[in-house]
């Protein structure tokens, strides 16, 4: 008989968990498992209306408020283990879980099958800030402005940090830092036939219907100068509108650009028939920074700073330029940029419009290419790449949208 398995999120609000969850699913469907969620925050919703909305209703004091978020977990219990007697292979109980009280309470009603709990950590702020802004939007802060729905929002988290505490004592866990894809600690579920899937989901870069692209071409680029922040020329404006033409339909809720001119400017050729695409400009995605070098033409520094074109051709990936950066100084902050973007749009489709080394370093990651290889790598301004990347598939395709004149 196929073993069965209960899934516990437990997190924070605007942790991730949600966003995990979902992607288990997805996985476990894909390999003809079937997996169901049941999320405490939509039963709520459904039972209790606007009601539960006020901040004040999770206080800890507040026992009436307590009871009926207790009664709703324990339905949502009672709807996985009746899923499960009917056929499903996991169910994935999708709530905050944050006391070692309802964690128990978890174990002791769903005896029938083991448990694994799913901690998910993010203590990234900017993360964290935007999460929040993004829940502050769902229908239920209707009657809400921005702001109160933001500040309620933030106090119903404090009530459950006043009473949240780690995975420690349970049989089987994991603790996931959401936004780094890493395990922080674990307990492991041997020899359970779920526990390495979703070991290995939890571990990968998950990546569905990702664009990267590289701005239109800039004066700066006609002329072989390095850097700066010029706006992009007559010839990278129509690239621009090319790109925007060929990708006219394509699905992109989210697209992040560098904070540079020519980044947000080519962003908006694709933002101009999507009304509701959300754009961000992070400075992980910034150029690299050639410091004294920057808006200097390669032949200039050929000239004026000899040592500095001999010591960067001996090791480009390695070699910093004066008062500036080198490819392996950004590798680490264009990581943690993608690891950004990736988090915030939770899987919905993708474009970040990056510069040259940005780029090459984002595709780096998922080609698993040799550092001494990334500062060649082929980024050109006339095509695009598409990316996915799942436990189950590895997907880098460059797509041309302009002619090469």
């Amino acid at each position: 008989m196929m073993p069965k398995l209960y899934v516990a999120m437990v997190g924070l609000p605007a942790s991730g968990k949600s966003t995990l969850a979902n992607r288990i699913r997805d996985d476990l469907q894909g390999e003809g498992i079937a997996c169901a969620i049941f999320n405490n925050g939509e039963l709520r919703r459904r039972l209790t209306g606007p009601e539960s909305t006020e901040s004040q209703w999770y206080a800890p004091g507040n026992e009436e408020g307590r009871e009926i978020r207790e009664r709703i977990a324990l339905q949502n219990m009672e709807e996985a283990r009746k899923w499960l007697e009917e056929g499903g292979d996991v169910a994935i109980l999708d709530a905050t879980n944050g006391s070692r009280r309802r964690r128990r309470l978890l174990e002791q009603t769903l005896s029938d099958h083991p448990v694994l709990f799913v901690e998910c950590v993010n203590e990234d702020p900017l993360l964290r800030e935007a999460c929040i802004r993004n829940k502050a939007k769902l229908p239920e802060y209707a009657g809400y402005s921005e702001e109160e729905a933001v500040q309620s929002f933030k106090a119903r988290i404090a009530y459950y940090e006043s009473i949240y505490e780690h995975l420690s004592e349970e049989k089987f866990w994991l603790c996931v830092d959401t936004m780094a894809n890493r395990i922080l600690a674990e307990s492991p579920m041997e020899g359970s036939p779920f526990y390495p899937a979703i070991r290995e989901l939890v571990v990968t870069t998950w990546v569905k219907n990702l664009y990267l692209v590289r701005h239109g071409q800039t004066e700066f680029n006609a002329e072989g100068r390095i850097g700066g922040d010029p706006l992009l020329s007559a010839k990278g404006r129509t690239q621009a509108a090319s790109l925007a033409a060929h990708m006219e339909g394509v699905p992109i809720d989210y697209i992040f650009t560098s904070t540079r001119r020519r980044s947000h400017e080519t962003a908006m050729y694709l933002a101009r028939t999507r009304p509701d695409v959300i754009i961000r400009a992070l400075p992980e995605f910034d150029e690299l920074n050639a410091g004294l070098c920057e808006n200097m033409c390669y032949q200039d520094i050929r000239v004026q700073m000899p040592e500095v074109t001999r010591q960067r051709n001996a090791d480009k990936f390695n070699y910093c330029y004066p008062e500036g950066e080198s490819y392996a100084m950004v590798m680490q902050r264009v990581l943690r940029g993608l690891r950004r973007a990736l988090f915030l749009s939770g899987g919905a489709p993708t474009c970040i419009v990056g510069h040259q080394a940005i780029n090459r370093v984002i595709l780096s990651m998922f080609l698993r290419q040799r550092m001494e290889d990334i500062p060649y790598m082929f980024v050109p301004q006339n095509q695009y790449y598409r990316i996915e990347s799942t436990p189950k598939l590895r997907l880098v395709e460059r797509i041309p949208y302009a002619s090469k004149r």
